[in-house]
């Protein structure tokens, strides 16, 4: 039995919510909190901490994003499932590169929600197609259909990878690696043109799917 946390700042919603957790086999609520510190607050009573907490992305007091690195510190086990009323690139650059294992709006079907919950208490991450599609604007392929075989990247791709995963900009990714501006646009070039991709957040979505860099 997974247990769940849930993190919400709307009471009715989080009701809501609990019911409908509580419904699903193999998972059941162990508590919820109106906010970030509120959350904090009830975690250091627990006995048994939760396998999964369902956060809220903005808050009241403290935010889903200060609550989530929080956790990363603190309690790096727990896995986040992510929740949010809209989604755009910088927010789920954020999302996966502080360790959230999904993402979903809001207004997600009932059946996606408990996709997403079964495939984190698994280890896994969830990122919807649609939100996929999104980022990676333009793109011939989703990035679901992006089957590049993490094995055949060169050790300097993969270094990059884990670099542009971060808050640097590209001018700090190449004084960290030693190299030109010049030469780290061409590593970027190499991967969108090997991968398929177009944005930094779909590299950093390729890196977190396949265990590049650690969440």
């Amino acid at each position: 039995m997974a247990s769940i946390a849930i993190v919400d700042d709307h009471k009715l919603f989080c009701r809501s919510l609990e019911v409908m957790v509580n419904r699903f086999k193999g998972f059941s609520v162990l508590f919820t909190a109106s906010d970030g510190l509120d959350f904090i607050n009830k975690l250091q009573k627990q006995i048994r901490t939760p396998d999964i907490v369902i956060m809220d992305q903005f808050m009241p007091i403290m935010d889903g994003a200060a609550t989530i690195l929080w956790l990363r510190e603190h309690f790096p086990e727990i896995s986040v499932v992510a929740l949010s009323i809209n989604y755009n690139e910088n927010a789920v650059l954020n999302m996966a590169r502080n360790g959230v294992k999904a993402f979903l709006l809001k207004d997600a079907d009932l059946s996606e929600f408990k996709d997403a919950l079964e495939v984190v208490s698994k280890g896994g991450h969830y990122y919807p197609n649609y939100v996929t599609r999104y980022l990676l604007k333009g793109v011939s392929r989703t990035e679901d259909e992006i089957n590049f075989d993490p094995r055949e990247l060169k050790q300097i791709e993969v270094d990059f990878l884990r670099l542009v995963s971060t808050e640097l900009t590209y001018k700090e990714i190449a004084d960290a690696m030693n190299v030109s501006p010049r030469t780290v646009d061409g590593y970027r070039q190499q991967l969108f043109e090997k991968l398929g991709l177009k944005s930094r957040v779909g590299l950093v979505l390729y890196a977190v799917r396949n265990r590049i860099i650690e969440t």
